[in-house]
């Protein structure tokens, strides 16, 4: 390890999710000294276009919203310090259940095998001492989320890499608190249905089975000037909507659940590199 930096690898599926759900793990060991890698598997064609085209709708050009994507991407990165970004380009899935998913060349579509040996690729050449990716789920069950949890464990498995593998999460609790601000802060919002609230509610782990809680108050206004970067999303990014201050107290902590730990380091963690230094 002497001849090389402490490294985080973050696998994320479009622009803009390495602020949602890691921007303040990225911003904060950037400004320790680690190297940060983030790879990027989908260029986000099935974003929002220019005044909120959505995909589908005249006008919406999926290629030219992956190269105003990619840009954004560009600065986001600049802002959260990141050391190295990796784009994989595959096409972007849209959600699930989209006729985007069954696209050729989609990122749904593409053999795991084939993504995980491209990420294989990538984790020999950065030899990454944590990995960041989400659950089988996807956190939410977005495809391409789910397609990246796929090739990340399955890239490991290929290199024989052992470093500390972590998936994203929220808190039960931390759930409970964004439903109330979203109403807070949308007052035309209407109630719920039932059904939605109850799988809102599901998202997430309780919060005694989470493993590790990263402080990441003190680089929450990066994180927001991360997602802010994102500007042609900001109609889907409600966070946007709260003010640093608010963002602040609600994102300040980071949350993950470790399923790899090679070094045995006792959780629950306040560290993602506990017993690596």
């Amino acid at each position: 390890m002497a001849d090389r930096p402490l490294t985080l690898m973050a696998v994320h599926a479009h622009p803009d999710d390495e602020a949602t759900g890691t921007g303040g793990v990225l911003a904060r060991y950037a400004a320790e000294g680690i190297r940060t890698v983030l790879v990027t598997c989908t260029d986000g064609g099935c974003g929002d276009g220019p005044g909120g085209v959505k995909p589908g709708d005249p006008g919406h050009d999926p290629a030219a919203v992956a190269s105003m994507r990619r840009r954004e991407l560009e600065v986001s990165r600049d802002v959260l310090k990141i050391s190295d970004l990796e784009t994989l380009d595959y096409a972007d899935s849209g959600m699930m259940g989209w006729p985007s998913n069954d696209a050729p060349g989609s990122f749904w579509q593409t053999p795991v095998e084939e993504g995980a040996a491209r990420l294989a690729e990538l984790m020999r050449h950065y030899r990454p001492d944590v990995v960041v990716t989400y659950d089988e789920n996807g956190f939410y069950g977005h495809p391409d989320h789910i397609q990246a949890h796929r090739i990340t464990m399955a890239a490991l498995e290929m290199t024989g890499l052992t470093p500390k593998v972590y998936w994203t999460t929220m808190p039960h609790s931390l759930m409970r608190r964004f439903g109330e601000i979203m109403h807070e802060f949308s007052e035309d919002m209407p109630e719920p249905d039932p059904a939605e609230a109850a799988a809102l509610a599901e998202i997430g782990l309780p919060d005694d089975e989470i493993t590790t809680w990263v402080d990441t108050l003190a680089f929450s206004g990066q994180k927001f000037d991360a997602l802010a970067a994102h500007a042609s999303q900001g109609e889907s990014i409600f966070f946007l909507k709260m003010g640093k201050e608010v963002f602040g107290e609600l994102m300040g902590t980071e949350t993950f659940v470790r399923v790899k730990g090679p070094t045995g380091a006792a959780v629950p963690e306040t560290d993602l590199f506990a017993g690596l230094r």
